[in-house]
């Protein structure tokens, strides 16, 4: 039995071990970050919804400028997204601080990815998002090794409550890394 306290166990020592490692790649993308944006607020920090419905901060690299109009609204997305910032989502290295959310307890390594309430309120009925907040969200899951952005958010849905039926060790190491193959295409 895979049960809770043996995966949470697993999430902070293998957390633990691949921050060693990614510490100084997380260190150079912030300093690389900081000359292409000219500015020191290299870290994107957003409420998510997690393990039983808690809201928590996700932690993630910027990658892209806070760059308004003259009226002071940001610019649209694809207006602020920078060539780093587009490098840093394709090869996932914005989403390795969230590690340190893994080591919080705030989520998983591997589980259905957070949404922000607003996505939550939109996408999936209040007994999907039950099943899908019954576990800590993942730093991967299902839907990303299936397709990442190009499903929707119903197919994120039914990969996230099939993750959450059959949760097992076999089935995160399985995606854990599927996950690596995926960001390395």
């Amino acid at each position: 039995m895979y049960a809770p306290k043996i995966k949470r166990f697993l999430d902070i020592v293998c957390a633990g071990l691949l921050l060693v490692p990614c510490t100084p790649i997380i260190l150079l993308t912030m300093l690389v970050s900081c000359c292409v944006q000219r500015s020191f607020r290299v870290f994107f920090i957003q409420t998510r919804l997690g393990y039983r419905n808690r809201p928590f901060k996700i932690i993630k690299l910027r990658t892209m400028s806070n760059e308004t109009d003259g009226d002071g609204q940001l610019l649209p997305d694809e207006d602020r997204a920078t060539a780093f910032g587009q490098f840093l989502r394709r090869t996932s290295l914005d989403e390795l601080p969230q590690l340190i959310n893994v080591l919080k307890g705030d989520m998983s390594l591997v589980g259905p990815r957070p949404f922000t309430p607003e996505d939550c309120a939109r996408y999936g009925t209040p007994e999907q998002l039950a099943i899908r907040h019954s576990i800590r969200p993942g730093l991967t899951g299902l839907a990303q090794i299936h397709g990442r952005n190009a499903i929707d958010f119903g197919q994120r849905i039914r990969y996230d409550l099939f993750y959450v039926a059959h949760v097992s060790f076999p089935l995160d190491c399985g995606i854990f890394f599927r996950t690596a193959n995926v960001v390395l295409e």
